[in-house]
């Protein structure tokens, strides 16, 4: 069967593109899709206005929604929250989010790769422990035969080629090892504002990390932008969507196999 998936990221509320933002809404309610995955940094400060602006779009969209937390869902300038409560404020607002309805023919598992402190100095960097990484791999490994099998979380756990940023992941490459040999076909990220699509350099070679843009003010050199995921049978095709100020439109399209047979 097909699906087709809107994939976003880093919208950033309290620091969004307004037009594109609302033009991304209206995109949906033009171009229907079985599931929006969001991966994370909703927000631009984890303040409580800016989650509820992220709330009262997501709860205007025309289908059903999956977020992931990203660094900048963390409260930004409070130690206390930040070492204490990280997340706190985002299963207030969003928690009920992060487990998408059933949607038939998708397997996802999401996990949390950001962190309110860390010990290194840029806590904006990712982290992964062995013990997310097993329980996402063994829900993609359970998913039924045929399925596509979507791993959603907000760092690149592998550095993007030419990225404008690094993720700097904590157990990153063993993350992506592991959801190779599960039989992940897409890992769905954000954070560094850049549309794009790699092969992960592990296994069959049929793990493929997925990078959405930003719906913020905060590009970097690509405009405002979201990934449509159209995935068939035997392929995958993605098409980042740019906002001209005015509309969005094809800025660069991916066409990649999946796996011969489908995932048993």
């Amino acid at each position: 069967m097909s699906l087709t998936l809107f994939h976003a990221s880093d919208l950033h509320f309290g620091g969004e593109n307004v037009a594109a933002i609302a033009g991304a809404a209206q995109w949906l309610e033009d171009h229907p899709a079985d599931l929006a995955i969001l991966t994370g940094d909703l927000t631009a400060e984890g303040q409580p206005t800016e989650f509820a602006a992220a709330r009262a779009w997501i709860d205007a969209l025309p289908t059903p929604v999956a977020v992931t937390p990203g660094n900048h869902d963390v409260p930004y300038f409070s130690l206390l929250y930040r070492a204490a409560m990280p997340w706190t404020r985002f299963r207030r607002w969003l928690g009920d989010r992060v487990a998408p309805p059933p949607i038939e023919g998708l397997c996802l598992a999401s996990l949390n790769s950001a962190r309110g402190v860390q010990p290194r100095l840029n806590w904006s960097k990712g982290a992964v422990t062995g013990s997310q990484i097993n329980r996402a791999a063994a829900r993609i490994r359970t998913g039924p035969v045929g399925a596509v099998r979507v791993i959603a979380c907000h760092h690149p756990l592998v550095e993007v080629v030419g990225g404008p940023m690094t993720g700097r992941v904590w157990g990153g490459q063993a993350a992506a090892d592991a959801f190779a040999r599960a039989g992940a076909d897409l890992v769905l990220t954000g954070h560094v504002h850049t549309p794009f699509v790699q092969a992960y350099p592990f296994g069959d070679g049929r793990t493929y990390a997925v990078g959405a843009g930003t719906l913020s003010i905060r590009e970097r050199g690509v405009p405002a932008s979201f990934n449509v995921i159209e995935i068939e049978p035997d392929c995958i095709r993605v098409v980042a969507q740019a906002w001209t100020g005015s509309h969005f439109e094809p800025w660069r399209t991916w066409q990649v196999d999946r796996r011969v047979g489908g995932n048993s």
